[in-house]
């Protein structure tokens, strides 16, 4: 259709359809420019900005069921035709954002979807190239899409407003439609209408039973209340006669309530359409069918009847809601913005074009790495490197599960030493006399012992091992992300020092057991562990016999067996020196695999990374980077432009 000047259009848009004085139109107008404007204009310039590709902002959704009149509605708001038929004829998500022009006879439009934008100049094109649209979005045939079509409109004869109209409710597949597409309908209609931002707008017909309308169901499952919901009647002339009233019961919010209440409306019909009725000359028929019916009439003296009015009620409703969630919308703003900039920060500036910032680049990449490993093996590493548990914190539990099994070892020792020591006086002791101690029975014991040490001790030297690789290839990923050359690299080389590490620490505990094979204490040491073990003893002994005096029962009391005190002393001086053995054991094993599988592993990884940058011929080749990580650093780039901007933009507005 050609676009038409209009005689009477929006009451709160056209300064000659309302009936007031020029005075009383001026203080309006004023009004509009300072409150009303501002707020359209700001969610106006966060969708130029493209920030709702990040986060909902305020808009009215239209909802209805097949044929219930909801693309004449948005046909008469928009001064458009829209693509019109039986069946499923909305096919994609369609965001109708209108804004009134400031200067008379003006139209222009613009539609985007995809990755296309088409400029239009005359309302004529726009069923046709919505159509084409929604054949390349959805498809050839029936299906639909939660692909978004925008159509942006600004004219003279429109109202500012945001609508997003939705594929009209199905009940059963028809033809080649899919069988589910019931299904597939109420799922996109709900991924919008749920939205806290979203005004639904709900169309149902007069002549249908309200309460058992599906758009109304929809609406009030995720808006239970109402708040969010504002009821549109249509075709109201074809409400069989002496049914009026019920209509009117319905709009006065008395039949199925809603805190948003309902308006009236009634748009061309297919006949009027077929005789090429205009848009502005609908609307006037619909101001005279109004004003000319008994039954109707109030409603239009209350403001809840014709297009008009329904586009002022929309566009102070929507006002009113951005106002509503507009600190909210600030606060999530700061909050993405604020997650964009951390996600950006670990994406990293990319790779630079020159050799020489090559160089540099790869040089600080690896310095980075080298501190982050050091971090590590001092128990600091970065968060981000963190997944479940900082790795000093694991290796740090494995040395405490060594002096456990120490422990443990230690008292079974105690509790079978008595009879160890029985069995090897029997085999091994000479010519002394009773009382005097077997070194030779004292020293292959603790031989036998402490070497029962050694496999846990490797074993944990392996557990730690892992631990520490796994924490070293955590830090190159954190490091050296989206460089899958430089990652593979260095996966390499600590899987290659990983090796020569281990075998240098289990080289290094080997050693630690020969040398604890040499029985050895400081006199100063073994002599005061060997007093208070006899002082004890002594005192254990005391209260023994005192006990036994004290008790009513008569003992007898036999000699000591013949070798009963050597025994003895023996088991003390087993007790002491393994005590002593395990306590240095405790310490030292934790230090050797501390040194080289932290400490020094850490050291030459980094020294062995550094070594790439001599090889200049392979530098390009290090620094590849993987085409998702760019097309993601851009993304996120692109994302916090929009962000930042927004923020400003709200920031000037409070």
């Amino acid at each position: 259709m050609q676009k038409e000047d209009s005689d009477s259009s929006f009451p709160l848009f056209d300064l000659e359809f309302q009936s007031t004085s020029k005075r009383m139109e001026m203080m309006f107008y004023n009004c509009y420019e300072e409150k009303i404007r501002p707020c359209i204009d700001l969610i106006d310039s966060l969708r130029k900005l493209g920030v709702d590709k990040d986060l909902n902002l305020p808009a009215i959704a239209v909802i209805g069921d097949q044929s219930s009149g909801k693309s004449s509605v948005l046909e008469a708001l928009s001064g458009v035709s829209l693509p019109r038929g039986s069946g499923i004829v909305t096919r994609c998500p369609l965001e109708l954002k209108l804004k009134k022009a400031k200067g008379s006879n003006v139209w222009k439009g613009k539609l985007t979807y995809g990755h296309c934008e088409l400029d239009l100049t005359d309302p004529s094109e726009v069923e046709d190239q919505i159509r084409a649209a929604q054949n390349i979005m959805a498809g050839e045939g029936l299906g639909i899409s939660h692909k978004l079509i925008s159509l942006q409109i600004e004219s003279s004869d429109v109202p500012d407003l945001t609508l997003i109209d939705l594929p009209g409710i199905a009940r059963v597949a028809v033809g080649k439609q899919p069988v589910d597409i019931g299904d597939q309908i109420k799922e996109l209609i709900k991924s919008f209408i749920k939205r806290q931002e979203t005004i639904n707008l709900v169309v149902v017909p007069c002549n249908v039973d309200i309460a058992t309308t599906e758009a109304l169901k929809m609406a009030q499952q995720v808006d239970p209340s109402g708040e969010r919901t504002l009821g549109i009647l249509t075709k109201p002339d074809l409400v069989d006669k002496g049914t009026e009233s019920n209509v009117v019961d319905i709009v006065q919010n008395l039949v199925v309530e809603l805190k948003k209440g309902y308006m009236i409306v009634k748009c061309r019909g297919q006949q009027e359409i077929n005789d090429q009725l205009t848009l502005n000359e609908a609307i006037e028929n619909e101001r005279r069918f109004f004003e000319d019916h008994k039954d109707y009439r109030p409603l239009l003296d209350n403001k809840k009847a014709t297009i008009p009015y329904l586009a002022d009620r929309l566009t102070t409703e929507l006002v009113a809601h951005i106002i509503q969630t507009l600190p909210e919308l600030a606060k999530e703003v700061e909050e993405k913005l604020s997650a964009t900039t951390k996600e950006l920060e670990r994406c990293g500036e990319g790779v630079p074009d020159t050799v020489h910032e090559k160089i540099t680049f790869l040089i600080q990449k690896l310095n980075d790495f080298g501190q982050n490993l050091r971090s590590l093996s001092s128990g600091e590493e970065p968060d981000d490197c963190i997944k479940e548990q900082r790795c000093y914190a694991k290796v740090r539990n494995e040395f405490e599960n060594w002096k456990c099994h120490l422990d443990r070892m230690k008292y079974q020792f105690y509790d079978m030493m008595h009879n160890k020591v029985m069995e090897y006086e029997k085999a091994y002791r000479g010519r002394e006399l009773p009382g005097f101690i077997n070194y030779k029975t004292f020293e292959t014991i603790v031989k036998q012992q402490i070497v029962k040490l050694q496999l846990p001790a490797i074993q944990t030297l392996k557990k730690i091992t892992e631990i520490v690789r796994d924490a070293f290839l955590d830090v190159a990923a954190y490091n050296f992300k989206g460089l899958p050359n430089l990652m593979r690299t260095a996966k390499i080389r600590t899987e290659d020092l990983r090796k020569q590490q281990e075998s240098q620490a289990e080289i290094q505990l080997q050693i630690q057991f020969k040398i604890e094979n040499v029985v050895y204490s400081q006199d100063s040491i073994y002599g005061q562990k060997l007093t208070k073990a006899k002082s004890i003893s002594e005192e254990d002994s005391v209260q023994d016999v005192k006990s036994l005096k004290s008790d009513k029962f008569r003992f007898t009391f036999t000699s000591m067996p013949k070798n009963g005190a050597t025994i003895h002393e023996m088991t003390t001086h087993l007790k002491i020196y393994f005590k002593i053995a395990t306590e240095r054991l405790a310490n030292q094993v934790p230090l050797i695999i501390g040194y080289y599988i932290l400490q020094e592993f850490a050291t030459k990884l980094h020294i062995e990374m550094l070594q790439l940058i001599q090889e200049k011929d392979q530098i390009d080749e290090y620094l590849h980077e993987e085409i998702d990580i760019a097309d993601k650093r851009k993304t996120l780039r692109n994302r916090h432009q929009r962000l930042a901007q927004a923020h400003d933009h709200l920031s000037k507005f409070y």
